[in-house]
């Protein structure tokens, strides 16, 4: 993993709207987030993917948004502000090593990781972590860059994930990634 985050000006040409040319967030996560779902983002940055999850979940619905950048946060801030979705968004500056989220053990539906574990120090501390955030069957899909991540790196991370209490679910194409989709496995 890198010991390295997306810079801040980054974030301006992630939240590009061209983008949604190649990397449409209806289309990736419309099969997986319904109304009044709790959403985690993790590794939110300006919240390409957090507006679309907070016009998803509706108004009963909460999209929490977690990022090491502070400068990104309040980026995504003021933008979801600017859409009428800041009730819906709730904003959280984690550190390297941990999303923080002890507070909301067993609470989401759905998490988000898209081009992201790349950049944590520690993968299997990640999973972990959002092994315990989800609820029993809940959902994360995780996805890579492939011009960061090769195929190889791809399933050994995903490898670790199953080793937390995650379950294959099926693999998502997403144009320019690798993409898989894990549910928590359930309570027996």
């Amino acid at each position: 993993m890198a010991d390295h985050v997306c810079p801040v000006w980054v974030g301006h040409l992630l939240t590009n709207p061209f983008r949604k040319i190649f990397q449409n967030p209806r289309l990736i996560l419309g099969p997986y987030v319904t109304a009044g779902m709790q959403v985690l983002d993790t590794g939110c940055a300006m919240g390409f993917f957090s507006l679309p999850l907070a016009q998803m979940v509706g108004a009963n619905g909460k999209v929490v948004c977690v990022d090491v950048q502070e400068k990104m946060l309040r980026a995504l801030e003021k933008r979801a502000r600017k859409a009428g979705l800041a009730q819906r968004i709730e904003t959280r500056l984690c550190r390297p090593d941990t999303l923080d989220l002890k507070d909301l053990a067993g609470t989401f539906d759905f998490v988000l990781a898209f081009a992201v574990v790349h950049e944590v120090p520690r993968a299997d501390v990640f999973y972990a972590e959002i092994s315990t955030a989800l609820k029993p069957n809940g959902r994360i899909m995780l996805a890579e860059p492939k011009g960061h991540v090769n195929e190889e790196a791809f399933a050994s991370t995903v490898d670790l994930a199953l080793g937390c209490d995650l379950v294959f679910e099926n693999l998502v194409k997403i144009r320019r990634s690798h993409g898989v989709v894990m549910r928590k496995a359930a309570n027996d």
